[in-house]
């Protein structure tokens, strides 16, 4: 029996950098602003959602991952700072932003996009801009400006390292508490030159 389930792609992060994340999390919580923050073991770097997939076409898209990043050498990701979208004077989304490693993370975002286009996945053309999502503002009158403010000081916030070896596919399961993630497939990129 087939049934829909909500699907994306993502890169994990190091105990490192989930550690720090946590930090910054608890840094802005004191603003007081009201935010859904992202649990702990939520944190990621989202690659692609592909959002509402049928069961049956979930094997696809995973072998559509693996070979897509089979070839590509595992990489570092250098996290730093954080921000807001659209931006920090009018919050919605807050991150924890990529400061060192956004070319090989655009090539695999770009390689699971052309993987999953080709079977009939909508294909982003906005620019991708990695980052790590930490909260979702659900009002932005409380405590904005000290959020703002906030945001502004943890500019060079040091997030750590995550060596990016895999891609996950995810299934989200959405509950009142938040989502709940399940892990469907991994694509792993090859081991990078000790030397290198």
């Amino acid at each position: 029996m087939q049934h829909i389930v909500r699907t994306f792609l993502a890169v994990e992060l190091s105990p490192e950098t989930r550690g720090r994340a946590l930090r910054l999390i608890q840094r802005l919580r004191a603003t007081g602003a009201r935010v859904r923050w992202v649990e702990g073991d939520n944190l990621h770097v989202t690659l692609k959602f592909l959002g509402d997939v049928e069961s049956v076409e979930l094997p696809e898209v995973c072998r559509r991952v693996q070979a897509a990043v089979a070839n590509l050498t595992a990489f570092d990701l250098v996290f730093r700072g954080a921000g807001a979208f659209p931006d920090v004077t009018n919050p919605r989304t807050l991150w924890l932003g990529v400061a060192d490693g956004e070319v090989p993370m655009a090539e695999l975002h770009q390689r699971v996009e052309d993987a999953l286009g080709e079977i009939g996945f909508r294909i982003e053309n906005r620019r991708f801009k990695p980052h790590v999502t930490i909260g979702r503002v659900r009002d932005t009158r409380s405590g904005k400006r000290d959020l703002e403010d906030l945001l502004l000081a943890q500019a060079d916030f040091d997030g750590g390292v995550t060596h990016v070896e895999e891609v996950v596919v995810f299934a989200s399961y959405l509950h009142g508490d938040g989502p709940e993630y399940e892990v469907l497939g991994r694509g792993e990129l090859l081991p990078a030159d000790p030397a290198s």
